[in-house]
């Protein structure tokens, strides 16, 4: 078991977890520290108990209400999941823009043309 020291609204405890668990361990004492801070800043020095007492009750009203918040996005999640998925729309698009046609047809002319001319020259 590792033994680590946190501070909680000023005073220092040694708690016992498992090995590999400190860094939640330390970042569970990171937020009931910042709930118990506030209070010894208002309220003065309390008593051990009833500080972390109130830090807790802050902290499970925190949670209690991240709590419901997800349970309100759960719902709406599988009410959309629950939903139909929409029908398929179909899109046309030009894959070849209008003036194409008539510019390539203007080309073959000209190419046509100068086929014409490079045939008569060879003739002559």
């Amino acid at each position: 078991m590792a033994e680590l020291e946190i501070t909680i609204g000023g005073r220092s405890f040694m708690v016992a977890c498992q090995e590999g668990e400190e860094h939640f361990l330390q970042t569970a004492a990171s937020m009931l520290n910042s709930e118990a801070d506030p209070l010894v800043t208002q309220m003065g020095r309390l008593p051990e108990s009833r500080m972390l007492l109130m830090a807790g009750l802050m902290l499970a009203d925190r949670t209690a209400s991240v709590e419901d918040q997800n349970r309100v996005l759960k719902a709406r999640v599988e009410e959309l999941e629950s939903q139909p998925a929409p029908e398929p729309q179909q899109v046309e698009i030009a894959v070849i823009p209008p003036q194409i046609p008539e510019t390539m047809a203007e080309i073959a002319a000209r190419a046509e043309a100068l086929a014409d001319k490079v045939e008569e020259k060879v003739k002559a």
